[in-house]
């Protein structure tokens, strides 16, 4: 077994696939492929995958995903059909008109699900601008970027997990996890920035973070309420629901949760306007979307 290999955990019956970061004496460091988890193992308890795609793991994850995605753009065409029946109505005729969707910026402690998170903003036509940057430091990143860039939204995730050597009793403690605390720390710069939750919608965690401690420090949308496993573009879908939502409506909460792969244990958020609007007339913009590693 080397890093870079796929592999699941016999224990857990091949729930989950993983990716090895990197091999110790006695155990793996493992990373989730689909996942946002965090997690280690010994390394008699891993078996080697040698194709992914054939595995009862990745099949049902593939299952929600597509699932979700082809929510994602029914609710886009959608909406785009509202936006354009809306300015007839108020115009009283047909007048081209322009989008201004809220602007993300998407701090992520993993480099593979930032790609697929920048791509998929891509897609939705999201403005968004996306930093690969560990945990530990988002904090001091968020305190340097948010008055550069002013955007609308910021994501918050990467990898967490509860730790397994801790009591029962430590599931609401902060040390009790692996990256809750600095998910706390980034959130509570971003309120120090903007108190508003209204102003600037933050969406924070990853699987099995301190959901209570992550909404008390300011978050308007957080994982996880049933300390599970949330799938990688569960913070994404969120991110893009707000940037599509009018500033004239609250984000539909179960709506919303109802559309991510992970459900109402996965994520859960509070009451929050949406960050879209319209103008007129129509000049020419153009909108792009940026990766820094």
């Amino acid at each position: 077994m080397k890093q870079g290999d796929l592999v699941v955990r016999k224990s857990y019956g091949g729930d989950v696939l993983f990716r090895v970061e990197a091999v110790r004496t006695h155990n793996a460091i493992l990373k989730g492929t689909d996942y946002r988890l965090l997690a280690d193992a010994p390394i008699p308890d891993l078996t080697v995958v040698s194709d992914p795609e054939s595995t009862r793991a990745v099949q049902q994850v593939r299952i929600k995903v597509n699932n979700s995605l082809k929510r994602m753009h029914s609710e886009r065409e959608r909406h785009t059909v509202e936006t354009e029946d809306q300015v007839r109505l108020a115009m009283q005729e047909s007048q081209p008109f322009f989008e201004v969707p809220g602007k993300v910026l998407h701090l992520d402690g993993d480099g593979n699900y930032l790609r697929k998170s920048m791509q998929l903003y891509n897609t939705m036509n999201v403005p968004s601008h996306g930093l690969h940057v560990h945990e530990s430091q988002m904090a001091d990143v968020l305190y340097r970027l948010l008055p550069q860039l002013q955007p609308d939204i910021v994501v918050i995730t990467g990898h967490d997990g509860v730790l397994k050597n801790r009591a029962q009793s430590d599931l609401y403690s902060l040390s009790s996890y692996k990256n809750s605390q600095h998910f706390v720390n980034a959130v509570r710069v971003a309120r120090e920035y903007e108190k508003n939750r209204d102003g600037l919608i933050v969406i924070a965690g990853a699987c099995q973070s301190h959901f209570e401690a992550l909404l008390q420090a300011g978050s308007n949308f957080a994982s996880s309420p049933g300390r599970i496993l949330i799938h990688a573009l569960d913070p994404v879908y969120i991110a893009i629901k707000a940037s599509y939502t009018s500033i004239k409506d609250t984000i539909n909460l179960a709506d919303v949760i109802h559309g991510t792969i992970s459900g109402i244990d996965g994520v859960g958020g509070i009451e929050t306007l949406g960050r879209f609007r319209v103008g007129l007339p129509k000049p020419k913009i153009t909108s792009s979307s940026t990766v820094t590693s």
